[in-house]
C-alpha cells in the first residue's frame, strides 16, 4: 500500500516531505557564497515571462564566463522555485510526473558546480523520497524518472572539498542506488542499461583503493545486496525468453544506451576532463564518479555531459515504442554483463586489477553463486561464462599466495560446486586433484629425481592433453602404479593456514552423502578420467598419520589429521546408512550401472596396457590384444592397423614421445597411414591441421622418421582438397616449413627471427611451380607467430595451462553431465577397493588420538566397517577390523609363558579376585578397555563374518585365562568321571603319578593343586596394594562389559565356514604351545638342561595350562556342534593324534584331556555313518599308548568306551570289536579302571533279554576275560617279597583275584553261545571247533597254570568240564582235531606245570593242580581216544606222550599222594584200553594181534616199567603160553 496525502493515512504527507527536502537543499545552497548571489537571480524565469507576454527581450551582453557560471547556478536554484510553484496547488503530488518532481534534484546532483555538502543533501532527499513512498511503483512516468535517476547517480559531479565530506557523498550515492534496486518496489522497472550504470558506479567505488576502507566496504555491502536481489530474479525468469533477449540485443543494440560495464581501479582523470584545482589532495578521489561518467559518456548514445535532464527525458520518450509506459524490467543482458565484468576482474594475468580488486570481485561473485548458482545452468550464456573463464580464473586464484584471496577463491569454488556440480564434472576433477596434490606431503627426492621429473607422460587416469596442471603429484605413487612420471612439475605443498584452508574446503565440498559414490561413478568408472575416488581415499588415509617431513605446528598437524579422519568416517557413515536402506534409486537417465562397472574393468586393463606399452611397446600390445582391447573390432572396413590406430589415438595414457617414435618406424607405415586417416582435415587451415596432429604425439628426433610423418600427413591433408594447394608435394614442403617457422619464431636461442618476407621467399615456387598467395602464407605466419605449436609434453607455465584448459573444455562437451545419486549399487566395489587402508587409518586414530569425540567417532567407524563387512560378506574385512582393534586392546601377548606366577588373591564382596600383572596394567589403560569393549561388542552377533580374526580373539582368551580373568564357565573342563572341573593353572611333580590301588572316582587331576581362584604354598605370595586392587576391579568390570561368555556361547551357533575357521585358529594356537614347542625344544637339545624327564629318560614339556585351555575349548566347541563334525574332525584328529603319538613328552593332564577329547568326539562319530571308521582309528590310537601313559588315562578310557558301547549298533565287525577290546585291555592294569572295565565286560558277556555276545565279539571277549585272569595272577607276582621264598596267596576277596575267578566262570558260560552261533551260521563242526571251541579251551588251559590258586583251580575245573562235557563241538571224524586238543591244550598245560618256576609261584597249591591235571590228562585220553569210533585211529604217539608226561610228573614231585593218584588214573585208562582191545597183551597161544596192538603194548610196557614197575602186569596179567606137545617146560623170563 502506497502513501497518499489523505488525512486518514498515519504516515506523513509526501508533499510535506517534498517541500521539506526542497527547503533543506536550498538552505544548504544559500549557505555557500556562490549560491547566495544566485538565489535571487531569475533570468530564466524573466525570459519565460517575456515570451509568454509576447515581448522580445535581448540577452545580456558579453561572454563573461563569470556571468555564465552565475547563470547556471541561478538555473539550478530556479529549478527548485519552479518546482515549488508547480506543486503549490496540487494536493496529491503523485499526480505530477515523477521526472518533474525530481528534476531539480537530478540537475543539482549532475552539476559540476555543486559542492559535496550540497550534493549530499540532494542525495539524502532522494533517499527520503524512497522511504516515504514518493518514488514507488505507482509513481507517474516512473520509467522515465528511473532513466534520469540512473544517469544522475552515475554522472554525479561536484567540486572537491575535504575527503571525508566527499566520501559522504559517495556513501549517499550507494544508499540511493540501494534504495532504487533493493529497498523499494521500483527495482523491477529498471532497464538493463540503468542496472548496468548503477552497478558500474557501485562496483567502481568498491574497487578504488584510494578510498577509505569503510567506504569501500560499504560499497561492497551495497553491491552484494544488489547482486543478491537482481540475480535472485533468475529463479523467476524464463531462460528461453531471456536468451532470446540476448539475441535481439546482439542484432539490434538498445537505442537509448549500450548494455556494457567497465571498472577502473585508477584515479587518473581522462585528458579531456578538466582536472581539479591544484593543491587539492583529494581531487582524484572526489572525481571518481566523474571519471566513471566520462567513460560512460564516451560510449553513451545519449550525448555528452552538457545534455540537460529535459533533453534526456525527451529522448527517452521519443525512443519509447508505445505512448503507454509499460514496465520493462531488466533481465539477462544486464546480469550477463555484470557477470562478465566480475569474471574478467578475476583474471590473475591481468595486471590492471590488484588482489584487493579481485578480493572484492570474489565476494560479489560468491554472493551471486550462492543466490542463483542452482539456476545458472539453465542459462547457456551465463553457464558458459562460469564454466570457462570463471572456473579457469578461480582455479588459478586457488594457487594465490595472498591468504585473503585464497580464502575468498576457495569459498567461491565451494559455492560453485555446491550449486552447479552437475555442470562441473571435469572442473571438479581438476580441482580435487589439484587440492590433493597441494595437500599431499611430498616424498623425499631420490638422487635421480631430477632426471625423473623431466617431462615424459601423463598421470595415469588423467590425460595430460586434457587436464590443466595446477599442482604437484606424488611421483613415487605414479611409479608404483607402473606408469610414467607425470608431466607437471612438483610444486611446494600447501603449508600452515593455507593447508588448513584447502583441507577445510575439500571437506566442505565432500560433505554430501553421495560425494564418494559420485566420484566413483563419474571418474573411476570413466576411462578418460582419473581414479579420483581412490586418490581421495588414499590421501585421506595417509593424512590421518603424522607427517614425517613437516614443519607445521603440532596443533596444525593434529587439526589436519582430524579433518582427514572426519572425512573418512563420514564416508563410512554414509555407506553404512546406504547399507541400512537409506539410499536412492539409480536414475534411469544415467548410464547403466553394469555399463559403468564394465568401464571400470576396462579402464584398469587400459591403464595396465598403456603402462606396459610405455615401458615396452611389444609387451603392451600383446597385453592389449590378449584382453581384446585391440583387434576385437576387425571387419572388412576395419583392418588390424586401423584397429590399433584407433586405440593409440584415443588412449590418453600413452607416452607421446614413445608413440611418435613407434608410429614413425618403417615397419609401422601402414599404421601411420591409418592413424593420420583418423583426423578430419576438411576445410581446416594448414597451420591448424598441423597443430591438431602434433598435439597427439611428439615428433621423433630422426630426420627419416619426421620425413615419414610429413609425407603421410601430406597425403592425408591433400586428400581433403585444401584451398590454394595444387599438389601433395606442396603440402609436404609446407609441413616442413611450418615446423621450421615454429622453431624460428619461438626458440629463445634464436636472436634473428624469420620475417614474413623471409618465409615467403623460402616458399617461392613450391606450389606446383607457382607461388602461394601472400594472404595464404600471411595467415600461416600469423597463426604460428601468435600461437606456438607446442608438443603435448612441452606445455608448461601459462601456455600449458591455457592449452590444457582448452582441452578440458573440449572433453567436457563429450563427458556429459555429472551424475549425482546416493546409490548403494557401487558400495561393494568401492569398499573392496579401500577397506584395508581405511580401517588402518581408523585404528591409528583410535590408538593415537586423545580427543574423546574423535575416539567416539573412531569407535563408530569400527562398528560400521564391521557391519559393512557382514553386509557385503567380506570376512577379510571383518578380520582386519578385529585384528586392528585387538592390537589396540593390549590384551595380546607375544610370548605367553607356560608358568603362572603366584598372584595375590583378595576377597571382594564374597568373590575371590586374582590381582595379576595383566589386570593391574589393563585397568589403567582406558583406551585399551575401550578397544576391548568395542571389539567384543562388534564380534558378538557377527561371528559368522569372522575368519582369520578368531586367532586374535582366542589369543586374548588365552591371555585372560592365564591371568584368571575369564568367566568361570570358560575355565571348566568336562569329565567322564567327576563331571565338570576347573582347569588348574599350576601343576605339581611328579609328572607321572604311580598307579593307585585304592578305590574312588579320582582322576589324574588329583596331582594338580591349584585352580584359577585357588592359592599355592609353593612360593611366597606378594600382597596387593589398594591401587592394584582398584585397577583389577576396573579390568574385571571391563571384561564383564565385553560379555565374553555370550560370545563363547555364540560360537556354537556359527555357520559351518566360520566355525571351522574358529576351530582352526584354536588348533593353530594349541599347536604352537605343544607340538611346535616340543619340536623346538628337541632341536635345541633342551632335554640336557631344561624341563623334566619321564621314567624312561624322555624329555617332558612342563605343564602348560594354556595348552589345556585351548584344547578344552576346541573340543567343547566341536562337541556342541555335532552337525559340523565332518568339517571339524580332520582338524581335531590331526592335533590329537600328534599329541598322543608323542604322549610321553607331554604333561599327564594334557594327554588325559586329549584322550578324553578323542572319546567325547567318538561318541559323536559313532552316530555318523560316514565317520564310523574314524572312531576305530581313534580307539586304535588310544590302545597303542605306552603303558605308563595308558595307566594314567585308564579311568577315562573305560568310561568313554562304556558310553560308546551303550549304542547297541556301534560295532558290526570282528575287527571293530577287536579294537574296542584292545582299548579296554589297556585299562586292566589300573585298579579302578580294571573294575569298571570288568563290569563292562560282564555286561557284554552276560545273558539277558538282548544278549550282546555275537560271533564277531566272541573271540574278543575270550581274549579280554583271559587277560583279566592273567591280571589276577600278575597281582600276586607284584606282592612284596616275604621271608618265605614263595609269595603268599592273597585272599579270595582281593578284587583282582575275584575278577580273575569270575572271568574264568564267564569264559565257561560263553560255551552256551557256541551252538546258536553254529546253527545260525550253519557252520560245520570243524569250523565251530576252530572259531569258538579251541580259543575257549586254550584259554582255560593257559589259566590252569595261573599263579593265583583260586583262578588256577577254577580254570582247570572248568577245562575238565568243557572237555569232558557235551558242549564241546568238534569233528569226531577228524582225528587231527583230537590231536589238537592234546597238543595245543593239555600237553602244554602239563609242560607248564612241570616247570620249577611255575611250581614255585604256589608251591603249596601247585601239587594239587598237578594232580588234577594228571587226572584230566587220563580222563581226556579215555574220552577222546578210547572210543569205538576211534579204534581205527593210530593213538600210539598220543599215548606214548601221555605216558611220558606222567613219567615226568611222578619224577618231578616225589609225592605219595600224586603217585597213588597217577597210578589210579592210569589203571583206569589201561583197563579201558584193554577192554576196548586197544592195549592187548600178548596171547598165550598164537599171537593174532595186529601190528598196532603189538607195538602199542610193547611201547606201553616199556614206558610204564620206567616209573611204575610191574604196573602193567598187575593191571592186565599177561596169559602164560601153552607149551607145545613134546616140548620141555622152561623157566619164564
Amino acid at each position: 500500500m502506497h502513501p497518499t496525502n489523505g488525512g486518514s493515512n498515519s504516515r506523513i504527507a509526501q508533499k510535506h516531505v517534498l517541500l521539506s527536502e526542497i527547503l533543506s537543499v536550498t538552505s544548504v545552497m544559500r549557505k555557500n557564497s556562490r549560491w547566495a548571489s544566485a538565489a535571487h537571480t531569475l533570468n530564466a524565469r524573466d525570459s519565460a515571462l517575456a515570451r509568454d507576454l509576447g515581448l522580445r527581450r535581448g540577452s545580456p551582453g558579453g561572454d563573461n564566463p563569470r556571468s555564465g557560471r552565475l547563470s547556471q547556478e541561478a538555473d539550478l536554484m530556479a529549478g527548485f522555485q519552479e518546482l515549488k510553484r508547480t506543486i503549490r496547488g496540487v494536493e496529491d503530488v503523485q499526480s505530477v510526473p515523477l521526472s518533474v518532481l525530481l528534476g531539480p534534484f537530478f540537475a543539482l546532483i549532475r552539476s559540476p558546480l555543486s559542492t559535496g555538502p550540497i550534493t549530499s543533501v540532494a542525495l539524502s532527499a532522494l533517499h527520503s523520497f524512497f522511504v516515504c513512498g514518493l518514488i514507488s511503483a505507482h509513481s507517474r512516468d516512473l520509467e522515465i524518472a528511473l532513466v534520469e535517476l540512473s544517469s544522475t547517480v552515475s554522472h554525479c559531479k561536484f567540486e572537491a572539498s575535504d575527503s571525508s565530506g566527499d566520501e559522504v557523498v559517495l556513501l549517499k550515492i550507494m544508499t540511493v542506488i540501494n534504495d532504487c534496486v533493493v529497498g523499494s518496489s521500483v527495482g523491477a522497472f529498471l532497464g538493463d542499461v540503468e542496472i548496468c550504470e548503477m552497478l558500474e558506479t557501485v562496483l567502481t567505488t568498491c574497487c578504488q583503493m584510494r578510498l577509505s576502507e569503510i567506504l569501500r566496504r560499504s560499497a561492497g555491502s551495497t553491491m552484494i545486496s544488489i547482486v543478491r536481489t537482481i540475480f535472485g530474479r533468475l529463479h523467476e525468469f524464463d531462460p528461453a525468453v531471456e536468451e532470446a533477449k540476448l539475441q535481439v540485443n546482439e542484432e539490434e543494440p538498445p537505442q537509448h544506451g549500450e548494455i556494457s560495464m567497465s571498472v577502473s581501479t585508477s584515479a587518473t582523470i581522462p585528458s579531456e576532463t578538466q582536472a581539479p584545482a591544484a593543491g587539492s589532495e583529494v581531487a582524484a578521489e572526489t572525481q571518481i564518479i566523474e571519471h566513471i561518467s566520462e567513460v560512460e559518456e564516451s560510449r553513451d548514445s545519449r550525448g555528452t555531459a552538457k545534455e540537460t535532464i529535459s533533453s534526456l527525458v525527451t529522448t527517452s520518450l521519443e525512443d519509447a515504442a508505445s505512448p503507454v509506459v509499460v514496465p520493462r524490467p531488466y533481465g539477462l543482458p544486464a546480469l550477463l554483463e555484470l557477470l562478465r565484468v566480475l569474471v574478467n576482474i578475476l583474471d590473475p594475468n591481468d595486471q590492471v586489477h590488484t588482489d584487493s580488486t579481485r578480493l572484492t570481485a570474489l565476494g560479489i561473485l560468491n554472493a551471486t553463486i550462492e543466490t542463483c548458482g542452482t539456476r545458472i545452468g539453465d542459462y547457456p550464456s551465463l553457464s558458459v561464462l562460469i564454466l570457462d573463464h570463471g572456473c579457469k580464473y578461480l582455479f588459478q586464484l586457488a594457487r594465490s599466495e595472498n591468504p585473503s584471496v585464497l580464502q575468498a577463491a576457495l569459498r567461491t569454488i565451494s559455492a560453485l560446486f555446491e550449486t552447479m556440480r552437475p555442470h562441473l564434472k571435469l572442473q571438479q576433477e581438476l580441482f580435487i586433484a589439484f587440492s590433493i596434490d597441494r595437500l599431499a606431503v611430498p616424498p623425499l627426492l631420490k638422487p635421480n629425481a631430477a632426471k625423473k621429473n623431466q617431462p615424459n607422460s601423463p598421470r595415469p587416469g588423467t590425460p595430460a592433453s586434457s587436464t590443466p596442471t595446477l599442482g604437484p603429484v606424488d611421483t613415487e605413487l605414479e611409479l608404483e602404479k607402473g606408469s610414467p612420471v607425470p608431466s607437471r612439475p612438483p610444486v611446494q605443498p600447501a603449508r600452515g593456514d593455507t593447508r588448513d584452508l584447502m583441507l577445510e574446503t575439500l571437506s566442505q565440498i565432500s560433505r554430501h552423502p553421495s560425494f564418494m559414490v559420485d566420484l566413483y561413478t563419474n571418474y573411476d568408472c570413466d576411462i578418460n578420467c582419473e581414479n579420483l575416488f581412490e586418490r581421495v581415499i588414499e590421501f585421506l588415509t595417509k593424512g590421518v598419520y603424522p607427517w614425517q617431513y613437516s614443519s607445521a605446528s603440532d596443533a596444525q598437524q593434529l587439526h589436519s589429521q582430524y579433518l582427514c579422519l572426519d572425512l573418512l568416517l563420514a564416508f563410512v557413515n554414509d555407506m553404512a546408512a546406504r547399507a541400512e536402506g537409506h539410499s536412492e534409486s539409480w536414475n534411469p537417465e544415467f548410464a547403466l550401472p553394469e555399463e559403468l562397472m564394465q568401464n571400470k574393468s576396462r579402464k584398469k586393463l587400459v591403464l595396465t596396457g598403456a603402462a606396459r606399452f610405455n615401458s615396452k611397446p611389444k609387451l603392451g600390445l600383446a597385453f592389449l590384444e590378449e584382453n581384446k582391447l585391440i583387434y576385437s573390432d576387425l571387419s572388412p572396413e576395419v583392418s588390424r592397423a586401423k584397429s590399433l590406430a584407433i586405440f593409440l589415438k584415443s588412449c590418453t595414457h600413452l607416452d607421446k614421445r614413445l608413440l611418435g617414435d613407434y608410429l614413425s618406424k618403417p615397419d609401422n607405415l601402414e599404421l601411420l597411414k591409418e592413424f593420420m586417416n583418423l583426423f578430419d582435415f576438411k576445410d581446416k587451415p594448414m597451420a591448424d591441421a598441423m597443430r591438431e596432429m602434433l598435439e597427439t604425439f611428439r615428433l621423433p628426433g630422426e630426420a627419416q622418421q619426421i620425413d615419414r610423418i610429413a609425407e603421410t600427413f601430406a597425403s592425408v591433408y591433400f586428400a581433403s582438397k585444401p584451398a590454394e594447394i595444387k599438389e601433395q608435394d606442396a603440402v609436404y614442403v609446407l609441413a616442413f616449413s611450418i615446423i621450421m617457422l615454429n622453431t624460428d619464431l619461438h626458440n629463445p636461442q634464436i636472436r634473428k627471427r624469420m620475417t614474413i618476407e623471409d618465409y615467403q621467399r623460402n616458399l617461392r615456387g613450391q606450389n606446383g611451380g607457382e607461388n602461394f598467395s601472400p594472404e595464404f602464407l600471411q595467415n600461416i605466419y600469423d597463426s604460428i607467430r601468435k600461437r606456438e605449436i607446442t608438443m603435448p609434453e612441452e606445455h608448461t607455465g601459462q601456455l600449458g595451462f591455457e592449452y590444457a584448459w582448452k582441452e578440458l573444455l573440449a572433453r567436457s562437451r563429450q563427458s556429459g553431465r555429472f551424475m549425482t545419486c546416493n546409490s548403494a549399487l557401487f558400495d561393494l566395489d568401492m569398499f573392496k577397493t579401500v577397506w584395508k587402508p581405511l580401517i588402518s587409518a581408523i585404528a591409528h586414530a583410535f590408538i593415537t588420538f586423545d580427543d574423546d569425540y574423535v575416539i567416539q567417532r573412531a569407535i563408530s567407524g569400527f562398528r560400521q566397517c564391521a557391519t559393512l563387512a557382514g553386509h557385503f560378506n567380506l570376512p577379510d574385512v571383518f578380520d582386519f577390523v578385529v585384528v586392528s582393534l585387538s592390537q589396540a586392546t593390549s590384551l595380546l601377548s607375544e610370548n605367553l609363558s607356560a608358568h603362572v606366577p603366584n598372584y595375590p588373591v583378595v576377597g571382594i564382596e564374597g568373590q575371590s579376585v586374582t590381582v595379576s600383572s595383566l589386570s593391574v596394567k589393563f585397568g589403567t589403560n582406558f583406551k585399551g578397555q575401550l578397544a576391548a569393549v568395542v571389539l567384543f561388542n562388534i564380534v558378538n552377533g557377527n561371528g559368522n563374518a569372522l575368519r582369520e580374526g578368531w586367532t586374535q580373539i582366542f589369543e586374548m582368551f588365552e591371555n585372560l585365562f592365564m591371568h584368571s580373568l575369564l568367566p568361570t564357565r570358560m575355565l571348566q573342563m568336562e569329565d567322564f568321571l567327576g563331571g565338570v572341573t576347573m582347569i588348574p593353572l599350576r601343576g605339581a611333580q611328579p609328572s607321572r603319578p604311580a598307579p593307585r590301588s585304592d578305590g574312588g572316582l579320582l582322576s589324574a587331576l588329583s596331582s594338580y593343586l591349584m585352580t584359577p581362584y585357588g592359592t599355592s604354598s609353593d612360593n611366597l605370595i606378594p600382597e596387593a596394594t589398594d591401587q592394584e586392587v582398584e585397577n583389577t576391579l576396573c579390568t574385571i568390570d571391563c571384561i564383564t562389559s565385553c560379555r565374553l561368555d555370550e560370545l563363547y556361547a555364540q560360537i556354537m551357533q556359527l555357520d559351518s565356514e566360520a566355525l571351522v575357521a574358529a576351530v582352526r585358529a584354536l588348533e593353530a594356537l594349541s599347536h604352537e604351545r605343544t607340538i611346535a614347542k616340543l619340536t623346538q625344544e628337541s632341536d635345541e637339545g633342551s632335554s640336557l638342561y631344561n624341563g623334566s624327564s619321564a621314567s624312561d629318560g624322555a624329555y617332558v614339556l612342563p605343564y602348560d595350562p594354556a595348552a589345556v585351555f585351548l584344547l578344552e575349548m576346541m573340543v567343547s566347541i566341536a562337541c556342541q556342534t555335532p552337525q559340523c563334525i565332518e568339517d571339524l574332525w580332520p582338524i581335531l584328529f590331526e592335533h590329537l593324534s600328534a599329541l598322543l603319538s608323542a604322549s610321553i613328552h607331554y604333561s599327564v593332564l594334557l594327554i588325559e584331556r586329549a584322550v578324553v577329547a578323542l572319546l567325547r568326539l567318538g561318541l559323536i562319530l559313532a552316530q555318523k555313518d560316514a565317520l564310523r571308521d574314524q572312531l576305530y582309528v581313534s580307539l586304535d590310537l588310544i590302545a597303542t599308548l605306552p603303558p605308563t601313559v595308558a595307566n594314567s588315562v585308564a579311568e577315562h578310557v573305560v568310561a568313554g568306551v562304556s558310553l560308546i558301547l551303550q549304542q547297541n549298533t556301534i560295532a558290526s565287525t570282528q575287527t571293530e570289536w577287536n579294537l574296542i577290546f584292545a582299548t579296554l585291555k589297556s585299562t586292566i592294569s589300573h585298579p579302578e579302571a580294571a573294575r569298571s572295565t570288568f563290569n563292562l565286560v560282564v555286561g557284554l558277556a552276560s545273558e539277558g533279554p538282548s544278549p550282546r555276545v555275537t560271533a564277531d565279539n566272541f573271540m574278543g571277549l575270550v581274549s579280554i576275560l583271559d587277560d583279566f585272569a592273567t591280571a589276577a595272577g600278575a597281582s600276586i607276582q607284584i606282592q612284596p617279597p616275604r621271608a618265605r621264598r614263595t609269595p603268599a596267596q592273597p585272599p579270595a576277596e582281593s578284587p583282582p583275584i575275584e575278577r580273575g575267578r569270575k572271568a574264568i566262570d564267564l569264559l565257561f558260560d560263553l560255551k552256551k553261545f557256541i551252538a546258536p552261533f553254529a546253527e545260525s551260521a550253519e557252520l560245520q563242526p570243524g569250523q565251530v571247533w576252530r572259531q569258538f571251541c579251541l580259543p575257549l579251551v586254550s584259554s582255560f588251559g593257559k589259566q590252569s597254570t595261573n599263579p593265583s590258586r583260586l583262578v588256577r583251580n577254577t580254570a582247570i575245573g572248568q577245562l575238565q568240564r568243557l572237555l569232558l562235557g557235551p558242549q564241546l563241538v568238534y569233528d569226531e571224524a577228524d582225528h587231527s582235531q583230537v590231536e589238537e586238543i592234546f597238543n595245543s591244550v593239555i600237553f602244554p598245560l602239563m609242560d607248564e606245570l612241570l616247570k620249577p618256576q611255575v611250581y614255585l609261584l604256589d608251591s603249596q597249591g601247585m601239587s594239587e593242580t598237578r594232580l588234577r591235571a594228571s587226572a584230566l590228562l587220563c580222563k581226556a585220553f579215555m574220552h577222546f581216544e578210547v572210543r569205538e569210533s576211534h579204534r581205527k585211529a593210530d593213538m600210539r604217539i598220543l599215548w606214548i606222550e601221555v605216558l611220558d608226561l606222567l613219567d615226568r610228573l611222578i619224577s618231578a614231585e616225589k609225592s605219595e599222594q600224586l603217585y597213588e593218584a597217577v597210578s589210579e588214573s592210569l589203571k583206569n585208562v589201561v583197563l579201558v584200553m584193554n577192554a576196548a582191545s586197544i592195549l592187548v597183551p600178548p596171547p598165550a597161544a598164537e599171537d593174532d594181534r595186529d601190528e598196532q596192538q603189538r607195538t602199542l603194548w610193547t611201547a606201553t610196557q616199556a614206558r610204564l616199567e620206567r616209573f611204575l614197575p610191574g604196573f602193567l602186569a598187575e593191571v592186565i596179567p599177561t596169559p602164560q603160553p601153552i607149551p607145545a606137545v613134546g616140548a620141555t617146560p622152561t623157566a619164564s623170563a
